[in-house]
């Protein structure tokens, strides 16, 4: 790819732009690839229209840009959030439930980077770095809390509790759906096995239900804790 992408970005606009393209060339590669663990950086700037030496303008490296790709993921589910429950109110534990299933399996990226974000990514980024994702992630995880206590009847204390079990569950049931390639072919081998690993959506919107169930029913869970 050549002309005007190649040529380095000038003004903060093009700055941010270019840094987005690299994170949707990340994301466009990891739902091709079958998962984030197989995204490499030439690939993605060859993809975004970069020379692979410009990555380091945007991206200290592989993991800031996936960290950054779990970052944009938060933005993202609050946003469906939002547009899930605009204009809905009294939505029970069942309803809430379904909506924080039905957002998370429309981000499949972002449930990949779930689980690395905590497993390595964090960790291998600078202290600053890893503090503007917390600081960014629990912005909108707030922002996501009063949606849904807004919408519904469930208390802000359980709804806190159920926002980021919710993130868990999706997480690792993500990994277990979408499994290695070796794991994949004993899967084959041993349909059992296979049937009960690829039934991503519906064992997160089962146990997403139960916990928010759970939760409703919980005494200490019943009033918000000032």
């Amino acid at each position: 790819m050549g002309g005007v992408l190649n040529q380095r970005a000038r003004s903060s606009d093009a700055k941010a732009q270019r840094a987005e393209d690299l994170l949707a060339a990340a994301e466009a590669l990891a739902l091709e690839l079958g998962g984030v663990r197989y995204v490499m950086l030439a690939p993605v700037t060859e993809r975004a229209g970069l020379h692979r030496t410009g990555m380091r303008r945007y991206y200290e490296n592989k993991e800031e840009l996936l960290l950054a790709l779990a970052e944009r993921g938060w933005r993202q589910w609050r946003e469906a959030i939002d547009q899930a429950v605009d204009g809905r109110s009294g939505l029970g534990p069942r309803e809430i439930a379904a909506v924080l299933t039905e957002t998370l399996v429309s981000l499949p990226v972002f449930c990949d980077c779930l689980t690395h974000v905590s497993l390595n990514l964090e960790g291998d980024v600078s202290m600053e770095r890893a503090r503007r994702y917390k600081t960014n992630s629990y912005i909108e995880h707030d922002v996501i809390v009063r949606a849904l206590t807004s919408a519904g009847t469930m208390t802000a204390t359980q709804i806190t509790a159920l926002v980021p079990a919710a993130a868990a569950l999706a997480a690792s049931f993500w990994q277990i759906a979408h499994p290695t390639p070796s794991l994949a072919q004993l899967y084959e081998q041993e349909p059992q096995w296979g049937h009960v690993a690829y039934e991503f959506e519906p064992k997160l919107r089962l146990l997403v239900a139960a916990t928010a169930r759970g939760l409703t029913e919980d005494s200490t869970l019943q009033e918000d804790v000032s």
